[in-house]
């Protein structure tokens, strides 16, 4: 008896049709675990970003500048949550009682001096606006913040600009005015740091010039003054 060999010509090209949809299958699976990866690193950078943002936005270096974008806007109501106008108040009486001592020079007595020093802490506190407009108007120099620019400017122009020495919950910071130097205190409260110093040669002689009016008149020099008193003369050992 003769036997047929068969050959499945159809089920041949059927094994070989189904080789590309694997191909397929496997390049789809790839490209699903190489998205999973992306969308990882992603979120990861993210996380990252934003732990780094919300730490620097705890830092003396931001507050400072809210306060100088605050300042150049005219922002008046934002600038106010970031001092304390008091204990800035308070911490400039010694600065501008001896400024105002300076101003009468031999004339100064002790009597002078003692009136200076009650008078100037009280004095103080009526100008406090004038002394809120002096710190905003030092904040707002156009070298730290040029007119028109926009808080991104700020934000990476002005913080290398500053020394900030932080020590618990105060900080010393330090920024350039043109030649000379701003120097401020920050202390950390619940809603963030806050000026509670402010130290400014120009802003501090225009705080004096509004209270000399109020303390006594530059006078005569005091007649009691040591430097007023003449050498005696020695008397002649002749005629002994």
């Amino acid at each position: 008896m003769r036997q047929r060999i068969v050959i499945d010509l159809d089920g041949g090209k059927a094994a070989e049709s189904q080789k590309p949809a694997r191909k397929g299958r496997r390049w789809v699976r790839v490209l699903g675990i190489l998205g999973l990866v992306v969308l990882l690193v992603v979120a990861v950078v993210a996380t990252e970003a934003f732990l780094w943002w919300r730490n620097y936005r705890a830092m003396p270096a931001y507050s400072v500048v809210v306060l100088v974008d605050a300042a150049a806007r005219n922002d008046f109501a934002e600038f106010q949550k970031h001092i304390n106008e008091d204990e800035i108040v308070k911490n400039m009486v010694a600065s501008v009682s001896q400024k105002a001592a300076g101003r009468y020079g031999f004339a100064l007595n002790s009597s002078i001096q003692q009136q200076i020093d009650e008078r100037v802490p009280s004095l103080l506190p009526g100008l406090k606006e004038t002394i809120r407009d002096e710190v905003r108007a030092q904040m707002a120099f156009n070298g730290l913040a040029p007119h028109g620019r926009s808080f991104i400017y700020l934000l990476l122009n002005v913080p290398p600009l500053l020394t900030v020495t932080t020590e618990g919950d105060t900080a010393n910071v330090k920024l350039p005015r043109g030649k000379l130097m701003i120097e401020l205190t920050m202390q950390r409260y619940a809603d963030g740091w806050k000026i509670t110093e402010f130290k400014d040669e120009l802003a501090i002689q225009r705080i004096v010039d509004s209270i000399m009016k109020d303390l006594p008149a530059i006078g005569k020099i005091d007649p009691n003054s040591p430097l007023l008193k003449q050498p005696q003369r020695r008397r002649s050992g002749r005629g002994r």
